[in-house]
């Protein structure tokens, strides 16, 4: 008969009930009938010899909670959120007094998320496994595989809730089509609602205490930052940012220059924070109603992209695929300054150095970058998505994409490639005293005045190495508008409601 061993309380009870001593049992060489054991149930795994050990841990009696990094998404992550995660687990790990169980699918040795899970499923003799529901496309596939790969093993895979208040593809026409721009799909999400946030009930049963860790992912370099992460840490963000900015939420939170924004994109990514826990918490004011918009944004784009798969790379309006844009070794130059901060574009500079420096950039300014790559460098936008990816630690695939593709002008937008930021006058109006971009551009912190945004017009502007411009705004404007006139999409074309 095979020993299997047994996780015990330190005083060497069992974690479920504390009165089965299985220390004891051990010393006296004793069987221990498992208590799930059915009357007659004579099979080996039923019957327990015992270990003191909580490390020899090689069944699982009771429910196990584990977390898998995937490869895919792994590798595709820069070392800052990479960190990210790793923090995000160790503090998830903390508040489950450690009784996580994490586990890495590896490219290298051809282990899959799926692989992963099938086996902690046959060690633990599972007939369940539940999950949140993941609706971006790789996530999608990802589940898709697992289920598969569970059901052949006769275990089942349970989807439950999402890390959105209204799942994508419920908000729908009355004829059930989509909403391709956000304001009619705003309108009825909130006709929807969603259900209030549900505190966690107390259970009947103890959790498998977590194995030491297999195969723990290791960042590729170490942040350059001090990384803070977890529920906890998400809880407190919020509370700080109801006293400190949410009343004026909708006048400040575009300004550069001051913090108006609640810095809980990296939560609501990793879901370490619900958005149902935030919109709870909102009452009928300007600043609490913008805000509640802009949780929205982040749905629609998420039904856009749940609808759209293709989109996470590909063009929303297909159209914009014939536009001409740049290669070449120039190109190249220009994107590497780009990514860099060195366009000679103070408010661009700026925030691409906030994203190397922070992995994090505010979103007025990740729109005031994403233009100046598509219509002032003449990139595809697919080229400024990636490199967002690497470096955000608040990526999202959905929030990500269409974002980019809103302000190139070829996503849900009924102004489209028109729009057209000038990075000028857009650090002129939401960074007035040039405070972000001394911040980040010490080159021009000599500057103490809105001249900071035009320091080529001064004469010592350039005098501490800050490049002069790259391209020429208002030349790269006119040549944008006539490569779009060169594919016939007018305004009136594109898209409807």
């Amino acid at each position: 008969m095979p020993t299997f061993y047994k996780c015990t309380r330190p005083d060497g009870t069992d974690f479920f009930s504390g009165s089965v001593d299985y220390a004891a049992a051990l010393t006296s060489g004793e069987l221990i009938v498992h208590p799930d054991a059915k009357p007659g149930d004579r099979s080996a795994s039923r019957y327990l010899s015992v270990s003191t050990e909580v490390t020899n841990c090689t069944a699982m009696a009771w429910p196990a909670r584990v977390f898998v990094v995937d490869p895919t998404l792994w590798d595709a992550a820069g070392p800052v959120r990479q960190a990210y995660l790793v923090a995000s687990l160790d503090a998830l790990g903390e508040s489950m007094g450690r009784m996580l169980t994490i586990r890495h699918a590896s490219k290298e040795s051809g282990t899959s998320v799926a692989d992963a899970l099938v086996a902690m499923a046959k060690k633990a003799d599972a007939k369940i496994v539940h999950a949140t529901r993941a609706f971006d496309p790789a996530g999608v596939a990802e589940q898709n595989a697992v289920g598969l790969a569970l059901a052949a093993q006769g275990v089942f895979l349970e989807l439950t809730g999402s890390y959105y208040a209204v799942d994508p593809g419920a908000v729908a026409k009355p004829d059930g089509s989509p909403y391709k721009v956000y304001t009619p799909y705003f309108k009825r999400w909130f006709e929807i609602g969603w259900a209030k946030p549900e505190a966690l009930a107390e259970v009947g049963h103890r959790w498998f205490i977590a194995e030491p860790c297999q195969g723990r992912p290791v960042p590729s370099k170490d942040s350059p930052f001090e990384i803070k992460a977890g529920e906890a840490y998400a809880l407190r963000t919020w509370e700080r940012f109801k006293q400190r900015a949410l009343f004026n939420y909708d006048e400040m939170r575009n300004r550069a220059d001051v913090s108006g924004t609640s810095h809980l994109s990296h939560a609501l990514a990793f879901g370490e924070i619900h958005p149902r826990t935030l919109l709870a918490e909102l009452a009928d004011s300007p600043g609490h109603n913008v805000y509640r918009k802009e949780i929205a944004w982040r749905e629609f784009y998420a039904d856009v992209l749940w609808r759209n798969p293709h989109t996470t790379t590909e063009y929303y309006e297909p159209r914009f695929a014939e536009m001409r844009y740049d290669q070449g070794e120039q190109a190249e130059a220009r994107f590497e300054a780009w990514k860099q901060g060195k366009t000679g574009y103070p408010m661009v500079d700026a925030g691409m150095r906030q994203l190397l420096t922070t992995g994090w950039m505010h979103n007025r300014v990740r729109m005031i970058v994403a233009s100046f790559l598509v219509k002032d460098l003449h990139l595809e936008w697919q080229r400024g998505a990636a490199w967002f990816e690497e470096c955000l630690t608040d990526f999202d695939p959905a929030s990500n994409a269409h974002g980019w593709q809103w302000t190139a002008g070829c996503g849900t937008d009924a102004s489209p490639y028109y729009r057209v930021f000038n990075p000028i006058l857009q650090g002129l109006k939401f960074d007035p005293r040039g405070d972000y971009v001394r911040k980040y551009v010490p080159e021009l912190a000599h500057i103490w005045d809105a001249t900071i945004h035009e320091p080529w017009n001064r004469l010592d502007g350039l005098a501490h190495g800050y490049p002069a411009p790259i391209v020429d705004h208002s030349v790269e404007r006119d040549e944008s508008l006539a490569r779009l006139a060169e594919i016939k999409i007018v305004k009136e074309e594109y898209p409807g409601k």
